[in-house]
């Protein structure tokens, strides 16, 4: 196996996704008041555009599907503070971490496979700037230099759970499918796209998510420490 692909939420970084949302919308519309913007209309843009990238169909970068439905919300207005929406990301993000849990063996798991794969990729679902991306590695107690690609909604034109999001990266990086590992903890999301293609899957299951109540049990699955030990049957 060439290389390994780690999802991050529920995976690497313990989260549960609603909780960590609540307080991201919440410190995202308490910078955003001082600007004039109504908290229940700046919401639903954020869903509302989040929901535009993860059905975008590659025609545009995800960043770009996502300013299109959030513009289309909010007004050209929101253009004119796209700076100010850029600074919140640098350092105010942060305080969403308090939704997180931090499992240590997320480190432990990534020095394990840097040295036993040409590629190690962070295949998070590429709904966020870069910034806040990296930030959510922070909190994982790794760092975006631990793998060789990253995706965001700047470098990505899909979003999980579609086919098209894995076939990207493997144009990206010049792999084929047979050559590479995903691990996550989804079974819509990371599982089912990702083995239909071609790719050997692990299902880290400490915050499995399994919203068609699919049968898992032809996956190999466990905690990070049981993807350690299969990997090192590989």
């Amino acid at each position: 196996m060439k290389a390994i692909l780690f999802d991050l939420d529920g995976t690497l970084l313990p989260m549960e996704p609603m909780e960590f949302v609540k307080a991201y919308l919440k410190y995202l519309t308490a910078w955003m008041l001082p600007k004039g913007y109504d908290a229940e209309k700046l919401n639903a843009a954020v869903w509302k555009g989040t929901e535009a990238a993860i059905k975008n169909d590659g025609s545009c970068t995800n960043e770009a599907r996502f300013w299109q439905s959030f513009v289309g919300i909010l007004g050209e207005k929101v253009l004119e503070d796209k700076p100010f929406i850029d600074e919140f990301y640098i350092d105010e993000f942060n305080k969403a971490k308090e939704s997180c849990g931090f499992d240590q063996r997320a480190k432990k798991v990534i020095d394990f496979v840097k040295p036993r794969f040409d590629k190690v990729i962070l295949a998070t679902n590429p709904v966020f700037p870069c910034m806040a991306t990296y930030h959510r590695v922070n909190w994982a107690g790794v760092d975006k230099s631990d793998f060789d690609l990253v995706t965001t909604y700047e470098n990505s034109s899909f979003c999980k759970p579609k086919v098209e999001y894995y076939k990207e990266i493997l144009e990206k990086t010049g792999l084929s499918a047979k050559d590479c590992i995903m691990v996550g903890n989804d079974v819509d999301e990371d599982m089912r796209p990702a083995s239909a293609l071609g790719m050997k899957v692990f299902l880290v299951k400490d915050y499995l998510i399994n919203r068609s109540n699919s049968d898992i049990s032809t996956y190999p699955q466990g905690s990070l420490d049981d993807l350690i030990e299969w990997l090192k049957t590989m």
